[in-house]
């Protein structure tokens, strides 16, 4: 259940990760880039990874007597997907902040 929120986060991420891949057209394209490419997208995947379960480890469900878990037990599986989307996109804001500054096409002089 740990991976539950990452893995119906899963469509809208590798959405995201072919955007990033795709555009903008108008920059550079070469192997250098590509490398960032690909090294921005591990690192946006991996941090989405440790963030879903440090988050899913974080949230605790309180008991209610004897009739167990309270109806907050939504926020175990919500709060890991928040982190998740959040370091992924943050990741990804960094890269193209990045990429943009270094491969942008620049005007003769």
């Amino acid at each position: 259940m740990r991976f539950l929120a990452l893995l119906l986060l899963a469509p809208w991420l590798l959405i995201l990760a072919w955007a990033y891949w795709s555009y903008p057209k108008s920059l550079i394209v070469n192997g250098t880039r590509r490398a960032f490419d690909v090294l921005a997208l591990l690192a946006a995947a991996l941090l989405s990874v440790q963030l879903t379960v440090l988050a899913f480890d974080s949230v605790e469900i309180r008991q209610v007597g004897q009739f167990g878990p309270e109806s907050g037990g939504i926020w175990k599986q919500v709060i890991p997907a928040l982190y998740a989307y959040g370091g992924f996109v943050a990741v990804l804001a960094a890269a193209l902040l990045i990429r943009h500054l270094v491969w942008r096409r620049r005007k003769p002089e």
